[in-house]
C-alpha cells in the first residue's frame, strides 16, 4: 500500500481512537492514555514495515509528528461540544 494512503488512513481513525481510549483507561493519568494510543497508532501504521521500506526514514521524527496529531486532535475534542456531552464531562488525555 502506498505510505501516503496507509497514513491518512491510520490518520482518519484518531478521533475514533481517542474516544475509545478515553473509555478504556477513563481513570489513568493523560500520559498513560496517550501512551496507549500512540501504542495503538504506532501498531495500526505498521510503522516497522514501513521504516523496513525506508518510507520513514527518521523514525523519532515520525513518532513526534503522530504524538502532535494525537494532541491536535485531543485539543480540538476538549474544545468542542463533543466534550461537553461526555460522561465523564472532563477533558480527554489530559
Amino acid at each position: 500500500m502506498d505510505f501516503l494512503t496507509q497514513l491518512l488512513r491510520g490518520i482518519s481513525f484518531v478521533p475514533a481512537l481517542v474516544n475509545g481510549i478515553e473509555s478504556l483507561f477513563g481513570s489513568k493519568s493523560g500520559a498513560d492514555k496517550k501512551d496507549a494510543a500512540m501504542s495503538f497508532l504506532q501498531n495500526a501504521l505498521a510503522m516497522t514495515d514501513a521504516i523496513a521500506a525506508k518510507d520513514i526514514v527518521d523514525p523519532e521524527k515520525f513518532r513526534d509528528g503522530v504524538s502532535k496529531i494525537i494532541d491536535g486532535t485531543v485539543e480540538a475534542l476538549n474544545a468542542s461540544v463533543w466534550a461537553k456531552t461526555s460522561t465523564a464531562g472532563s477533558a480527554l488525555l489530559k
